[in-house]
């Protein structure tokens, strides 16, 4: 299930830290180069709706896969075609893909794992983490040749065939589709409060992650190539925080424990932004993610608490969260910096990181809202 999270998190790993290389490439301005941002955003709303029919019809397990190859389809899309108007729309079509697999994992291990599933589920995307981490090695390392630094993203599609020959294909799953149709209705008012919370939480992320190299070249002069491999330090604190944050303060409940890193998150977000020493900057932007590492595995609990009669539905309904994040804060921080600079466009990081951690304080949720079934 976590090596399945790995496909893609090879794509984003490169993706994301080269969105400034795209932008050259394509000779596009920051906005543009966002609306790829968009583009996954658009995805996730898109997969949002048809999760709980698709679960229904197959099941999640048989969804993880259906998504992997509607991914793998769009990533091969994105490498191949060259022009702006040619890979927005491969990236909304991986996006899909990307979006369905995730909400499927999440809610196959929440339901797997129980009283662990929040172990399950950052260990799970401390797997991705380290994929992540390698593709964004692999681009920065191909960016300062004379290859094609898309060339790097390739290797998610025979990493998702030997996956399947090996180890899908040999997993059986019954599944018998629920006589009652598919999950629909409506779910409570903490729920979608809740829900705003996660989508600044991922907007957050998305906009350090798709810009971080920028703000780095800008502060300290580095050129493209070498800042787009330097950002590793943020996907390096992801994975150390996603394999250990669960034992860190293991008694906390899940809101005490989301309050907390978003605290880190956001401390070393300012000495990030404020830095123009490299060696710093690199520091500060590993403990950024560290603080952001586990955010989604804990804000998706929230939501479960809450949803907890509706399950399926409440994941489908999170995308729509992620969607709306993941659309406009790289958009909105592109915008920002063509119009005030990258510097002045960061600005809105630290905006988003104060709401998401005021909404957690102002609206803990409780482990019986989650065993009341």
């Amino acid at each position: 299930m976590a090596l399945q999270t790995g496909v893609f998190g090879i794509f984003m790993g490169g993706f994301g830290p080269a969105l400034p290389l795209l932008q050259e490439d394509q000779g596009t301005s920051g906005a543009i180069a966002g609306l790829h941002g968009t583009a996954l955003g658009v995805a996730s709303i898109i997969a949002g709706y048809l999760n709980a029919p698709l679960v229904h019809k197959y099941g999640r397990y048989r969804s993880i896969w259906l998504g992997l190859v509607v991914f793998n389809l769009g990533a091969m899309s994105f490498i191949a075609l060259p022009q702006v108007w040619q890979t927005i729309p491969s990236i909304l079509f991986a996006g899909i893909g990307l979006s369905i697999t995730i909400n499927n994992s999440m809610t196959y291990l929440t339901s797997h794992y129980k009283d662990n599933s929040a172990r399950a589920i950052s260990q799970a995307n401390g797997v991705n983490s380290s994929f992540v981490l390698i593709g964004n090695f692999i681009i920065g390392t191909i960016a300062g040749t004379q290859f094609s630094w898309r060339l790097g993203l390739l290797i998610c599609l025979p990493f998702a065939v030997i996956l399947y020959l090996t180890l899908g294909k040999n997993h059986k799953v019954e599944h018998m589709p629920d006589q009652s149709g598919r999950q629909k209705g409506s779910l409570p008012l903490k729920y979608w409060l809740s829900w705003i919370g996660l989508l600044f939480c991922i907007a957050a992320e998305f906009a350090i992650a798709f810009w971080a190299a920028a703000l780095l070249r800008e502060k300290t002069g580095l050129d493209a190539a070498t800042s787009t491999t330097l950002v590793l330090a943020y996907p390096l604190g992801m994975m150390i925080g996603r394999w250990f944050g669960t034992y860190v303060f293991p008694n906390l409940d899940i809101d005490e424990r989301l309050k907390l890193i978003i605290a880190v998150q956001g401390l070393s977000f300012f000495l990030f932004w404020s830095s123009e020493v490299i060696i710093v900057s690199f520091i500060a932007l590993f403990f950024v993610g560290l603080g952001t590492s586990m955010q989604f595995a804990l804000s998706t609990l929230r939501l479960l608490r809450f949803g907890w009669q509706k399950p399926d539905l409440a994941m489908g309904k999170s995308s729509l969260s992620a969607g709306i994040a993941i659309g406009l804060s790289p958009l909105l921080l592109g915008y920002l910096a063509d119009l005030f600079g990258i510097v002045k466009g960061f600005l809105l990081v630290p905006m988003l990181i104060i709401i998401a951690f005021s909404i957690v304080a102002l609206l803990p949720s409780k482990k019986a809202d989650m065993e009341k079934k």
